[in-house]
């Protein structure tokens, strides 16, 4: 199977800079290609990516002596065009927005490869294609990938890239469990396992404020505007990793544990647009929790099943399976009118979840 590692580089300042400059060249070629498909479109042409990378290669890049400066890696382009055409394809099969042009310092990102051939990983330190050595915070596995791709988040540059690995199949407390997703209790398994929600952003939010106000009163263009910047992005940084690591741990518990695990599809881009439980909601990162959960249960050997979207998991009795239709968000315990059967509602979701894997 294949996994992904992401992980913080340590960098020296002409590193830094020669990482910018690669995402520099990256941001440029992405729009320009964006910006001739869209002049090509109007002219009545069907663009694509082919087309504008054979161009560019052959017309444009020549005139920019600045593109082949030693030590810069000449396949960021190639790839700069094979995200635009990707950008595309999600577009025009209605899974995401137009594209739109890419601004510095806002998602910075590149890839390289060597040309074809495998990239040697492990330990603290590699050597990235062209760029050459560098190093790492925290060890990696010794493997081979195909391409790695660079980011920055809040000024620190991270590397990317996927390798193979063999399953790790584990040994099963619980056949099944059901797990019902919330916002006051971040999860509630059947087992009666109750995982708390720590709402991080909720408990970062006061501090997020002052830095966006801080930040809001700077004067654009100058040196305290850069810092008040990358303050508040470092701070963002933080409440999302904190977040991430929480899910982390639910996640690889649940799978090492749990034979058949069955959760519900939830729509989280309806959930979001009511603006009372906007905020609740994002801070959970229910889909980021079943991201996680789909590549952790083929590498720990355990079974995901989702539920029907509109599966009534929460108005339907566990003890006598009748449904009741005036339950409200407000309603923590569930009462059944059938049989006078009373639980805590989220458990009760969470036992009409788990009956799905024994169907």
């Amino acid at each position: 199977m294949l996994l992904s590692r992401k992980t913080q580089l340590k960098l020296n300042q002409s590193q830094k800079l020669l990482m910018a400059k690669h995402a520099g060249i990256a941001r440029f070629t992405y729009n320009w290609g964006l910006a001739t498909w869209q002049d090509l479109y109007l002219s009545g042409l069907k663009p694509n990516k082919y087309i504008l990378k054979k161009f560019f290669n052959n017309h444009v890049k020549p005139e920019f002596t600045w593109i082949k400066e030693k030590g810069i890696c000449q396949k960021i382009t190639q790839y700069a065009f094979d995200n635009l055409g990707n950008a595309f394809d999600n577009f025009f099969k209605g899974k995401s927005q137009y594209p739109q042009f890419k601004k510095k310092g806002r998602n910075d990102s590149f890839t390289v490869d060597a040309g074809g051939k495998a990239i040697l990983v492990g330990g603290t330190r590699l050597k990235l294609p062209t760029i050459g050595w560098v190093g790492t915070y925290e060890g990696l596995p010794h493997t081979t990938c195909q391409s790695i791709t660079i980011s920055r988040i809040a000024n620190n540059w991270f590397i990317a890239f996927a390798y193979e690995q063999k399953h790790e199949p584990t040994e099963k407390q619980h056949e099944i469990v059901g797990v019902d997703l919330g916002v006051k209790e971040l999860a509630t398994l059947s087992t009666g396992v109750v995982l708390q929600n720590p709402k991080h952003y909720k408990k970062n939010l006061t501090k997020l404020q002052k830095l966006s106000r801080k930040y809001a009163k700077t004067v654009k263009g100058s040196a305290n505007r850069l810092k008040a910047k990358l303050k508040l992005a470092r701070h963002h940084a933080k409440v999302s990793n904190l977040r991430k690591d929480t899910l982390h741990k639910i996640t690889t518990y649940l799978c090492k544990n749990h034979a058949k695990i069955v959760i519900e599809d939830l729509n989280v881009s309806a959930l979001v647009k009511n603006e009372k439980l906007a905020q609740s909601i994002s801070d959970c990162g229910f889909h980021e929790f079943k991201r996680q959960l789909e590549y952790k249960c083929l590498k720990f050997g355990s079974e995901l099943i989702i539920a029907d979207r509109f599966f009534a998991s929460s108005k339907t009795c566990s003890n006598c399976g009748c449904q009741k239709s005036n339950l409200t968000l407000s309603d923590r315990i569930f009462n059944c009118d059938n049989c006078s059967f009373s639980i805590d509602r989220d458990l009760n979701a969470s036992i009409n979840l788990s009956r799905l894997a024994k169907a």
